[in-house]
């Protein structure tokens, strides 16, 4: 089978593996669709963080959707044939917070793409307990566009678990980052009953693609916060703010510009540390929150229930190409001037 692989520099490799076995308790899923994801980025740039974190030969990628076709000794709950997304945190089942059923805080969680073999490559494995199975619809009956938006159920995945942090109804929102997942959570609070939301971003592809869904988007470089906040006629500032860049800059806007009592879900993995004005958060009773991964499995059921009650998060896809070309849609990921970009496996020749 075809795979994409780091050899522990910079650049990836596309070669030819022998497909994988199918242990007890894992299924094997043939890949359909998967999504270019930061993490992948950065094990292809081969940066400090990829080289303290992956082992080269490693098959990479986390976001995909694919079909089974073939089930391990002990797998009662799936059947070959099922089209699925694949959940990419791989738990212990041991420690305390899986025993808890907080499994997203597993203390041993292994990562496809990054401690074990990824979605990258014609066939994959993983173990049942990680397969989301997509009623209803087959590999053979799905649209391009249903098999685009399944494929990214994992960073979707984040969104909502962000977004859902805390209550948004009737609050008005910042969200700071318009890359793929800071605009799909602005589209999960929007959907959620969020009355003003507000997106920023010093990329202008990204703040256009931001209005293009409807949203208010600026870049705080050019343009102020709170100057938008008057304008919407907000009197007390942001209720909920969803951090999404990982910008340092991003945070201290974010408590500037937050009511008393605000709260703060932060998704975006900072490359720095943060100065934080911890008076003010103190004398304000500001809470900060981080987000990893999703709730497993709670947030994968919302997410399904908010896709069926009419949330379409398919406009953040705007590049789709054949994984041959994986090369150019690495590129276009790298860019910033994207949204969501995804591989496409069922088109075998690409350009």
């Amino acid at each position: 089978m075809r795979a994409l692989v780091t050899r522990g520099r910079p650049g990836l490799e596309l070669t030819e593996l022998p497909e994988p076995e199918t242990p007890p308790g894992h299924v094997k899923v043939r890949v359909l669709r998967a999504g270019i994801c930061g993490t992948d980025l950065h094990i292809d740039s081969w940066d400090a963080w990829a080289q303290s974190a992956v082992t080269p030969g490693l098959t990479v990628g986390h976001e995909f959707c694919g079909e089974i076709v073939e089930v391990g000794e002990g797998v009662t709950d799936f059947a070959v044939g099922q089209l699925m997304s694949g959940e990419g945190h791989v738990v212990c089942g041991h420690c305390r917070n899986c025993r808890a059923g907080r499994r997203h805080l597993c203390i041993r969680t292994s990562n496809l793409g990054v401690q074990r073999d990824g979605c990258f490559a014609e066939l994959v494995v993983l173990p049942a307990s990680n397969v989301w199975v997509h009623p209803g619809v087959t590999a053979a009956t799905a649209t391009a566009d249903q098999l685009d938006v399944f494929g990214i159920y994992d960073p979707f995945g984040n969104a909502v678990h962000t977004a859902l942090k805390f209550p948004v109804i009737g609050e008005d929102v910042l969200v700071t980052g318009a890359g793929p997942i800071g605009l799909m959570a602005a589209m999960v609070a929007r959907h959620a009953g969020a009355r003003h939301i507000v997106i920023t971003d010093i990329a202008e592809p990204r703040l256009e693609l931001a209005r293009s869904l409807g949203f208010r988007a600026l870049n705080p470089r050019e343009a102020s916060i709170a100057e938008v906040q008057r304008e919407l006629g907000m009197q007390e500032g942001f209720d909920v703010a969803l951090e999404m860049s990982g910008s340092p800059t991003a945070l201290v806007g974010i408590i500037e510009n937050l009511n008393f009592g605000g709260r703060i879900a932060m998704l975006g993995l900072p490359s720095q540390p943060i100065e934080v004005d911890f008076a003010k958060v103190v004398s304000h009773m500001l809470t900060i929150q981080g987000i990893y991964g999703r709730e497993m499995f709670e947030t994968w059921y919302a997410m399904a229930a908010m896709s069926q009650t009419g949330l379409d998060v398919s406009p953040v896809i705007t590049d789709r190409f054949a994984f041959a070309d994986w090369e150019a849609a690495f590129e276009r990921a790298r860019s910033g001037g994207a949204g969501k970009v995804i591989l496409d496996f069922t088109d075998p020749q690409g350009a």
